[in-house]
């Protein structure tokens, strides 16, 4: 089985890169074979990274990792989820107070989801499933979260997550995205941020799913 895993930065990652580079793990007789691409961090990027990365490399199951910002309390700082629906949020045009979405302008799509799911290859196991926004800027502003509450309503934010729904489902390759939440949406207050033990939690997740493929 060949699967790419796709992060925006390498400290996302960094355990699981450790573990793969000294071949720490135990795959016993499955034969996995795993590869890791650092995209950068955005919509773009990650678009034009893994867009490029796939017309030359074929995979059965391409895997996003990151950590991510919550709307909702009743996730749990370091929690781990499986996001199943992920939208670009700025993608459309304001008209006056009201946005016009993407699709209303008959220009694409904003929402994307995963064509895998997590379910079809962890067997028993079970993960809290959540809803996402893509976004360039991360909300820190009250009035403008508020605002995308209101007309969203989203459980957690990223920069990455529908490039990267978008560019697998162009290419036909079946995909999930697990993140780890770091921090609620809110004006920003890094001493309430939790990105070590999300990040800890993110890895150890990856590592032992890895392991059942």
């Amino acid at each position: 089985m060949r699967v790419l895993v796709v992060a925006a930065t390498e400290s996302e990652v960094r355990s699981l890169k450790s573990e793969v580079g000294s071949r720490k793990l135990d795959f016993g007789l499955k034969t996995l074979d795993l590869e890791l691409l650092i995209t950068g961090v955005g919509m773009v990027a990650t678009a034009f990274s893994l867009g490029r990365h796939l017309a030359a490399n074929q995979y059965d199951l391409a895997l996003n990792l990151g950590i991510t910002g919550s709307f909702d309390r009743g996730l749990a700082l370091g929690e781990v989820v499986e996001i199943t629906e992920d939208t670009f949020a700025e993608l459309g045009a304001e008209d006056g107070d009201e946005f016009v979405t993407i699709d209303t302008l008959g220009f694409g799509m904003g929402m994307y989801q995963p064509s895998a799911k997590f379910s079809d290859f962890a067997g028993s196991a079970k993960l809290k499933t959540a809803s996402a926004i893509t976004v360039n800027t991360v909300n820190g502003n009250e009035a403008s979260i508020k605002k995308i509450a209101e007309r969203l309503n989203p459980q957690t934010e990223s920069m990455e997550g529908a490039a990267f729904f978008y560019a697998c489902n162009q290419m036909n390759v079946p995909c999930i995205q697990i993140r780890a939440v770091s921090n609620y949406v809110e004006r920003r207050n890094r001493d309430n941020w939790k990105i070590g033990p999300a990040i800890k939690n993110l890895n150890t997740f990856a590592i032992e799913f890895l392991k059942q493929l």
